[in-house]
């Protein structure tokens, strides 16, 4: 991972409260749980915002969203020029990092550069995704097939490997969101690959949010329909119809960061 795109000085949050009682019962937490009292909510707080998949589409729009916001950002992408791009618009106080989900090695030297920098997140996003080119499935070769299984589910779940241990450690209220799609909860034709991921990903995060202690929220997200390069990949000239990223974050952004640990184990879907 590349760490040569910090836009801002560091910014470090010595306080790393260890709840050991929270990580030896963790199995016992359950969706319903609900986070104490004393924990300030999300919405009052300055997040500290960590966001996969930064370099276009929803993840760039969500990044841009954040910054505007005054909040801490930390993201990552595999494109670095389209980092340095990022890093230009954004300006002094956020931090970008070349990092590949798929590479877990990456995504904890990501980990560890984000602590550094912000300190533990408050708010995680895992938006890094591709989607197969449209075909059946007989059509689509095992490489695409285990290329977008890596980057949507594996990706996700090494991001959640290496956060969660020191977002519980750190005993703050927090909350994951793991973006699925409608997809997720639906299916269509020529996109199977696409969504068996998304559905892995309802599981995953269903699965998740019973062992996670009750000041963490995970939840799983379908962002709507927005015109991305992945929806002109099937919608073709359609796609231009649905909202834009920037259009859709502006709604989006505020509904995420209003999130809290109540709304752990939740299927929800952006305005």
């Amino acid at each position: 991972m590349s760490p040569l795109l910090t836009s801002g000085g560091a910014n470090r949050f010595a306080r790393r409260v260890c709840n050991r009682a929270c990580i030896l019962e963790r199995r016992t937490y359950r969706c319903a749980a609900v986070a104490p009292s004393n924990i300030i909510t999300l919405s009052t707080e300055r997040k500290r915002v960590v966001i996969t998949g930064c370099t276009r589409g929803l993840g760039r729009a969500l990044v841009e969203g954040f910054a505007n916001r005054g909040d801490l950002v930390a993201a990552c992408g595999r494109s670095q020029k389209s980092l340095r791009a990022l890093a230009r618009e954004l300006g002094p106080g956020h931090h970008l990092f070349q990092a590949d989900v798929t590479d877990d090695a990456a995504v904890a030297s990501f980990r560890d550069r984000v602590i550094e920098e912000i300190g533990v997140p408050n708010l995680v996003l895992n938006n890094a995704a591709i989607i197969n080119r449209s075909a059946p499935i007989w059509e689509v070769p095992p490489e695409e097939f285990d290329e977008l299984m890596r980057i949507n589910v594996g990706g996700t779940a090494s991001v959640l490997r290496h956060f969660l241990p020191p977002m519980i450690e750190a005993g703050e209220s927090a909350v994951i969101v793991n973006f699925s799609s409608g997809w997720g909860r639906s299916t269509a034709p020529e996109v199977a690959p696409y969504c068996a991921s998304k559905w892995a990903i309802e599981g995953l995060t269903q699965a998740v949010a019973q062992e996670v202690p009750p000041f963490i929220g995970v939840v799983a997200l379908n962002p709507g329909i927005i015109h991305t390069e992945m929806l002109e990949s099937c919608f073709g000239r359609g796609a231009a119809n649905y909202p834009d990223p920037e259009d859709w974050a502006r709604a989006a952004v505020p509904f995420l960061a209003n999130l809290r640990p109540s709304d752990n184990g939740k299927a929800l879907t952006s305005p």
